[in-house]
């Protein structure tokens, strides 16, 4: 007689391998499947009366669904389609008891498929450490299967379970499928009937994590909730940062006389104050608002919220051909789009995949908060609204509102054309609730700090300095009415920019700073910086850069600076990474071209719209 053939089967986190290498140990192989980089591991189980026992380690999955490769190959392996592998003759499915609704629905899935099956509650000893306590025979019962209490490190229940796969094969029982209705939901919904019923005890912990989720995860309190929480983010980014913020100033405006007192009129003096500090210190001291945003971010992710914020935004991305998965590498857009694409790399389906690529610069980066900062300051008066919520903030937030719709039309346009394929259901594991370690905290927030730090230090200080070099030379010609900076190679780019740009309301100081702005963002502001402090009088030295603008620039085309940022091509980097994750130049010139595209069209809109209101 030829060995049985067994699979173990569990959704990750399950300690699948650690049973399987119990069950096996040093008598496994390790390899690819076929044509595909997902790893197979199979060994040899010797049963108590020495029988051999073929075992197969399954990739790990929550479903199967076939939304993911490797839940592709465990269904063809299962249900015996593979080209290279046996369907096994019976599955030894792997539940987490401290998480037993969520491995529960993959159980129920499975039942369906009738297949000889035994239950491995396996970290029986964790959740009865979590104050977890779960009627097993009840459980037994209700899913008609043979259910073994198992902790793989202690080699606990090895031998029970080593004792009914030697019996004869022919006894083992095919389960019955005893619902109708096997829909994601449908099955949820059982899964959530029977922990109810065997889970007789249950953890502080995990009782305080599903209070909790009754609230974050209600669909009516939830979706308000989250909103208000980004509300409330983006009012605290304007209204903290403001006293740092004038720190910050003062201390570059102060560095700048004392270099004009001390320095000769000459090159090197212009260089460091309409140079270095008008470039590189316009950015700079937006650095509190870049460190309360992240701070946000931070805490979000540390105490588990950020998964319920996916679930949350899954039956609006529904709406639109996505699920709640591909909200994940949106939201880390909001700090920067190159680890928010990178971040896709979790969604299995190509299209949803490309979709969320193409959106993800549309989320608001924080290389966009100089930009917003500086006008809104300039040009949205410091009043509260009803009494209690600053106008600023309220602005900044529709800003990012602004950036949150228009993505997801353009998903929707997306999904119902060129990325059409079948909406896909969103399943994951929820972590529980934490408090966030102040630790961990400050470890993130310094990377992120330095980074941008280390962005002002090189690219902005560089491209500062390039553009200072450009509007210096050449010199005006005698008798020039115009500031030198208006004759130089650069007023010379911006003066021909601006006849492409014109329609906006865009002058050529503007048309200018766009050009180095495709460097990063926030050199937007360092390039207004450099070109004004080149062509102001001893008076506006000593202004903002703010002030500055709010006497030169009419508010129709401040708000149409704004709403262009809000659609920008990105940067550079940001587009070299799109196109290493597409491994495509067309959809990088795609992504290029629709998104310049929609700046200026929304720009243009935002432009006459806002002239003929002030009118």
């Amino acid at each position: 007689m030829s060995a049985l053939r067994a699979a173990l089967i569990g959704a990750p986190n399950s300690g699948k391998s650690s049973l399987f290498n119990t069950l096996t140990g040093g008598h496994q192989k390790v390899a690819n499947y076929p044509g595909v980089t997902v790893e197979r591991r199979s060994g040899i189980v010797t049963t108590q009366a020495g029988h051999h026992i073929k075992l197969v380690d399954l990739p790990g999955i929550y479903s199967l669904h076939d939304r993911s490769l490797d839940e592709k190959i465990t269904r063809e392996i299962i249900t015996g389609v593979h080209q290279s592998e046996q369907q096994p003759e019976i599955l030894i499915c792997v539940v987490n008891a401290s998480n037993l609704r969520v491995h529960l629905r993959l159980v129920l899935e499975l039942k369906t498929l009738g297949l000889p099956m035994i239950i491995a509650l396996n970290m029986h000893d964790l959740a009865t450490r979590d104050g977890i306590e779960i009627d097993v025979k009840r459980l037994s019962e209700e899913l008609n299967l043979r259910v073994i209490t198992t902790i793989a490190v202690r080699r606990s229940g090895i031998n029970a379970l080593r004792e009914i796969l030697d019996r004869d094969r022919s006894s083992y029982e095919k389960p019955i499928n005893t619902l109708s209705d096997t829909s994601t939901r449908a099955l949820q919904k059982e899964a959530g009937r029977i922990t109810k019923l065997v889970q007789i005890a249950e953890g502080g912990e995990h009782k305080l994590t599903r209070t909790l989720d009754n609230i974050a995860l209600n669909p009516v309190v939830g979706p308000i909730l989250f909103f208000a929480i980004l509300f409330f983010m983006f009012q605290a980014v304007f209204s903290w940062a403001e006293g740092p913020m004038d720190l910050i100033e003062g201390g570059f405006a102060s560095l700048g006389q004392l270099i004009n007192e001390h320095l000769p009129d000459n090159w090197i003096r212009g260089l460091l104050t309409d140079g270095v500090i008008a470039g590189v210190g316009s950015v700079l001291v937006f650095l509190p608002q870049i460190i309360i945003l992240f701070v946000f971010i931070l805490i979000m992710e540390a105490s588990g919220y950020m998964a319920r914020a996916a679930f949350i935004m899954d039956k609006l991305m529904a709406k639109v051909g996505l699920n709640g998965r591909a909200f994940i590498p949106l939201l880390s857009s909001f700090a920067c789009a190159i680890p928010g694409i990178m971040a896709t790399r979790t969604i299995a389906n190509h299209r949803d995949r490309i979709t969320t690529i193409m959106i993800a610069p549309l989320m608001t980066c924080s290389a966009r908060l100089p930009v917003y900062t500086l006008l809104i300051a300039a040009f949205i008066p410091n009043n509260t609204v009803m009494g209690f919520f600053g106008l600023q903030g309220v602005v900044f937030f529709a800003l990012y509102m602004a950036g949150i719709i228009s993505a997801i039309i353009v998903a929707a346009v997306m999904k119902a054309t060129i990325t059409k394929g079948t909406l896909q259901p969103f399943l994951m594991e929820l972590p529980k609730y934490q408090l966030p370690r102040i630790s961990h905290i400050l470890i993130g927030l310094w990377q992120r700090v330095r980074a941008f730090i280390r962005r002002a230090g090189t690219i902005i200080l560089y491209m500062s300095i390039a553009l200072w070099a450009l509007a210096l030379y050449p010199h005006a010609p005698k008798g020039a009415t115009e500031p030198d900076i208006f004759y130089s190679y650069a007023g010379i780019i911006g003066r021909t920019l601006q006849h492409i740009f014109a329609p906006l309301g865009f002058n050529w100081e503007i048309s200018i700073a766009l050009v180095p702005g495709m460097a990063a963002r926030e050199v937007a502001v360092s390039a207004l910086g450099t070109v004004y402090a080149l062509q102001g009088n001893e008076d506006q030295v000593t202004q903002s850069l703010s002030s500055i603008l709010q006497n030169q620039w009419p508010l129709p085309t401040a708000l149409a600076f704004l709403t262009w940022y809000v659609y920008a091509p990105q940067c550079f980097a940001t587009l070299a990474t799109a196109r290493r994750e597409t491994n495509s130049w067309a959809w990088t010139a795609f992504m290029t071209g629709y998104l310049f595209a929609l700046a200026y069209l929304m720009a243009f809109i935002v432009n006459i719209s806002a002239k003929a209101l002030l009118a």
